[in-house]
This record gives C-alpha cells, structure tokens and sequence, in this order.
C-alpha cells in the first residue's frame, strides 16, 4: 500500500495483518516455569494441560430433592407405592441395602444408593407416613447425575498456555487441584518521550502537556502476566533514549514506549532503537497509528507507539496485546468484531484502515448497533473515554452511511 498522507516518505506500509505476522513470527514465548498455589494463579498462564485426577462429580449424586428408587420396582403407565426405609444427606450417604419395593429419600447433591437408578421430584408423589404414592406418568431413569458427567478421571481440565479465569480456578478447585505450574510473568518497561510531556503534580506552563500516555499503559497492563516497570518521562535527548533502551534491555521482556517515532527531528526513538539494536519495521497503513515501530535490542522487544493517546489504545490492541500474549505463553486470539447498524454517519478518506471510536450497544429488538463517541483526531481523549469498542474501517471504505453495516471491535476490557 501506498500511504498518499505522509509528505516525507511515500513508499510502501504495512497493512495491519502483515505488521502482526511479522511480529508474532519473531516472538519466542518465555519458557521459564514457576509453581504457583491455586488463588495466585488467576489471570497466569499455564505452562502445561492439567488433568483431572479425580471423576467429576466423583460419585452419582441426586440433581433435585425427592424420592430414589429402582426402576424395577415401577409399574409402567400405573400409579405405584414404595416403603421409605431411609435418607440420603449430601455430605452423609444412606448406608443400607435398597430393596425391591423401597425408595429413599434424598436431597440435592446426596449420593444416590447403587442399585437406584431414579430420582422423583418430590412435588410429584404423595407421602403417607412411611409409603410414597407414585402417579401412573412417573418418569424413570431421570434427575441423576453421573459419576465423571462432567469430566473423567484423567480427563482434561485445562489446556496448556491457557491464561486462567475465574471460572478455571473454580474448575481446577472442583478437582482438588491446590497448585500448578504456569509461566513466569513477563518483565514489561514502559516510558513517554518528549520535552513536552509534564508530570501529575508540576504546574503546567504553555507548551506543555500533562504526560497520559504511561497512565493509559499502566492501565492496560493492569494485568496478573505482566510485572511492568515505569521509567518515567524521558527528554528529546538521543543519547539519554539509548542509555534508558539499553538499561530496560538488561531487565524487560518487553519495552513500550510512547511519542518519538514520526520523521520530526525531536523524533529520536527510532533512531535509538536502530543504534541499540534493530527496527523491523516503523510504519503501518492504519489511523491511528501510522508511525509505530516495532524491533528488538538482543532479546528483548521493543514497541515504540506513537505520541497521540488514542494512537497508543489503537496500536495496542491490535498489535501489542497479541504480541504479548504470545511472549506469556498464550495462543494470540483473533480480536472479536461484531457486524452492527451504524447509526451516525461516519467520514473516512480511502488509502488506509482506521480505527474510530464509537458506542456499541444493542436494542430492544436485540439488533446491534454503533455510534460515533464524538470527535475522531488522535489527540481526543474524551470521545475514547466514552467509546467501548473501535468501529473498524477498511483502507478502501470512503465513509458510511446511517443504515451501513460495520465492523465494531470492543475494547479489551468492554468483553
């Protein structure tokens, strides 16, 4: 693709799938393991498929309070009555021997005795002191739950490289699993560039502006996989970003930096990065986000995103956050996007995919639908803090009309 907006280069971009192959190709995840209890595991990424050792649920149990019998003992298409000589408990079993003719009573989640292979909503009969009437519809063979229905022995509970939810942890409690092995987290540095960037807390003076970018990030990050370093602001100074490149270097899986990779002269990251180590690439065919540069110093990964905020979330998303996923172990999955009814009229000019915020939501009648968040520059916090998703654009759409279908891509966190 030809990028018809830049004035100092007009050579060939990477459209976003080839700039993602690129990267996830040179991205080796880390192999380093580490043993973790099982309430320190939420949100790590395991390091190998973890099996059951136990069925589950481990005996037949009973899925509603009423009556368990054997089927043998029914009459079919007639009412029928059998002696209760005992209670089934969860937690204490009935311990005597069912007989033809005899039903037990138990209670959700009891164990249900060998030879019953029925249980009967208690609604459904009729108890007469020590005899329990059965009507003529009753329905055998139903409300028990299998030894292993939900996983067997040895069955697989979770796969390898899986990041662990809330709902894994409970799974892997279920089977009594107290620890396991995941993989280390990965060591992030992150820093803003620019003379003009003033910290929280200083008074700001014209031609400065408060530094967003490392707060975006840190949220971002927020993330049990990653231990992320702050290094701060740091000056147009090139000698100064390569001292800080090279010191990350040393400690960092990753490095993510923001501002200093467009072609003005103050834009130094670049330059830095080439000295230090290697760029693979600096330039993307999407908005936001043109001017990111992705390449390495020895084994370490660096991402240099560019100065705009909004260009920070746009690149992250699509590039970063699956690069690091893949580093932490995980298999990068395919971002969503949802087909919706754009409901605001949209401007775009042809030449390259872009990224605008918008408000997706969902009617009445269940039909998705998506609006414009409000201003689109790159610069524009406020429309980006009232979005929830991008509305994705293709390079030769020329604009959308109110009706149009689009691509709309929730945020991260919006999922």
């Amino acid at each position: 693709m030809i990028d018809s907006c830049s004035s100092v280069q007009s050579g060939p971009l990477l459209v976003l799938h080839e700039a993602l192959t690129k990267i996830l190709v040179a991205i080796t995840p880390v192999n380093t393991i580490e043993q973790v209890g099982l309430l320190e595991a939420l949100g790590r990424v395991t390091a190998e498929a973890l099996h059951s050792p136990i069925a589950m649920p481990f005996d037949r149990n009973a899925a509603m309070d009423g009556y368990a019998f054997a089927s043998a003992s029914a009459v079919v298409g007639q009412a029928f009555t059998l002696e209760v000589v005992g209670t089934a408990w969860a937690g204490l079993p009935f311990t005597g021997q069912l007989q033809a003719g005899q039903c037990v009573r138990i209670f959700t989640g009891a164990v249900v005795p060998l030879v019953a292979d029925s249980v009967v909503m208690q609604e459904h009969v009729q108890v007469d002191g020590a005899l329990v009437h059965f009507p003529a519809d009753t329905a055998c063979l139903q409300n028990i739950r299998a030894a292993g229905e939900d996983v067997q022995q040895g069955g697989c509970l979770v796969n390898s490289g899986k990041k662990l939810t809330a709902y894994d942890i409970a799974l892997l409690a279920s089977a009594g699993i107290a620890a396991i092995n995941v993989k280390r987290r990965l060591h992030v540095t992150i820093f803003s560039t620019g003379d003009e960037l003033a910290a929280l807390g200083q008074a700001l003076v014209t031609g400065k502006i408060y530094d967003s970018n490392r707060y975006l990030l840190l949220g971002l990050l927020a993330d049990p996989t990653y231990h992320v370093h702050d290094a701060g602001i740091i000056g147009d100074d090139l000698p100064l970003l390569q001292q800080t490149l090279l010191a990350a270097a040393e400690v960092s899986d990753a490095i993510i930096t923001t501002g200093g990779v467009s072609v003005g002269n103050a834009d130094l990251v670049k330059a830095a990065l080439a000295h230090c180590g290697q760029v693979a690439f600096w330039k993307i065919a999407i908005k936001p986000g043109k001017p990111m540069a992705f390449g390495n110093i020895g084994k370490t990964f660096v991402f240099g995103l560019p100065g705009n905020p909004v260009a920070v979330a746009t690149t992250f998303q699509a590039l970063v956050a699956p690069a690091l996923e893949q580093l932490a172990g995980m298999r990068p999955k395919q971002r969503l996007r949802l087909n919706a009814i754009a409901s605001s009229t949209l401007h775009k000019s042809k030449g390259r995919m872009e990224f605008q915020r918008g408000i997706l939501s969902q009617d009445d009648e269940g039909v998705l639908r998506v609006s414009t968040a409000g201003g689109q520059g790159s610069h524009l916090l406020a429309p980006l803090s009232k979005s929830n998703c991008f509305i994705v654009l293709p390079a030769e759409c020329g604009g959308v009309n109110i009706g149009d279908i689009v691509e709309a891509e929730p945020f991260a966190a919006s999922i």
